[in-house]
């Protein structure tokens, strides 16, 4: 059975705040990642794959939790990786994503303060610091 909750997990693509993404009971999830319930409740436990809970505690699954689930599968059955393997990998890969995130936010707030330089200024990384400094030259008076 597949629920609509609110969902604002920023980590999930499908999760902007105030939108509604499907959420899945454990006997669902376990069907849909072609699993046993067991299997997924190994997984929440070693904090492989971490579903939401309802305020009565049951588990509940989105949609990224379940290709997670899948690609736990087969990392283990098809690569031979260990669970601590797998969680390892999991682990890398959500920093990975983070890093990319942070990088593309990086670029924008670059690129606003290029925009916002007057013409003429130079963007000039001061070192051993996390500076930057706006340096522009001083205009050359003019001999009379």
């Amino acid at each position: 059975m597949a629920t609509e909750e609110p969902r604002g997990n920023p980590g999930d693509p499908l999760g902007n705040p105030g939108e509604l993404a499907a959420t899945y009971l454990i006997s669902v999830a376990a069907e849909l990642a072609g699993m046993h319930a067991q299997t997924l409740r190994t997984y929440d436990r070693l904090g492989i794959v971490t579903p939401q809970r309802t305020s009565g505690g049951g588990r509940r699954y989105s949609s990224r939790d379940v290709e997670l689930l899948r690609e736990v599968q087969r990392l283990s059955q098809d690569e031979g990786v260990n669970l601590a393997g797998v969680k390892r990998i999991i682990e890398l890969t959500d920093q990975v994503d983070a890093l990319r995130s942070r990088v593309l936010e990086l670029q924008g707030e670059l690129e606003a303060v290029r925009t916002a330089v007057r013409p003429g200024a130079e963007l000039v990384p001061v070192p051993h610091t996390n500076a930057l400094v706006v340096w522009q030259p001083r205009q050359r008076r003019r001999k009379r």
